[in-house]
């Protein structure tokens, strides 16, 4: 019997959290997964590296390494050839929820009821599109209010699995988040 390598789409944009994007592209490869990544358009995205510094009450944002390996824009994206999908944080989902053709590829994966992986700010995403109302979950902390008024039950965990949904609160969650979302996948082909 043959087994057929699973199929992971990442969507992610400009302004993406490095960790959260390089980290599942590179931990997904080496499972042995199939791996594209999606973004408006096809291009080296920039990436950011969000951290704490002493004296700011929030986080500061400075340059990532630039992320290469984008394979199509969104609207080029078959949604049915993925067996899960990855939605990074950072700052890019701000801006990322506002393509109709993301829309078409997220909500596939909930209608098929598919593993989805979102960490950090990437349940913005999921929340423009109606997707969080009565789900379980997790983001960066700051969004609490955000998921709770789209009808989220929020939690603040490392990591939080509501059936297809894996989600986790920023970068330091990446192998509990990357754990769940494998095994998900894994058991869904």
């Amino acid at each position: 019997m043959v087994q057929l390598m699973p199929s992971v789409l990442i969507v992610a944009g400009d302004a993406v959290e490095a960790l959260e994007l390089f980290y599942p592209y590179f931990r997904l490869r080496e499972e042995g997964f199939k791996v594209h990544v999606a973004a408006p358009s096809k291009k080296s995205l920039y990436t950011v590296v969000h951290d704490f510094e002493e004296g700011i009450e929030t986080y500061t944002e400075k340059p990532g390494y630039r992320f290469g390996w984008v394979d199509m824009p969104y609207k080029k994206v078959n949604p049915k050839e993925y067996d899960g999908l990855v939605i990074p944080g950072g700052r890019a989902p701000e801006y990322m929820r506002t393509h109709a053709d993301l829309e078409t590829i997220v909500k596939h994966f909930f209608k098929a009821e598919k593993p989805v992986a979102a960490i950090c700010h990437g349940p913005l995403v999921l929340s423009a599109y109606n997707l969080v109302k009565g789900r379980t979950l997790t983001s960066y902390p700051v969004l609490k209010a955000d998921m709770e008024r789209a009808g989220a039950n929020y939690k603040d965990k490392e990591v939080v699995v509501d059936r297809n949904l894996v989600t986790s609160r920023a970068w330091p969650d990446n192998p509990a988040w990357m754990k769940e979302f494998i095994r998900l996948v894994k058991k869904s082909v």
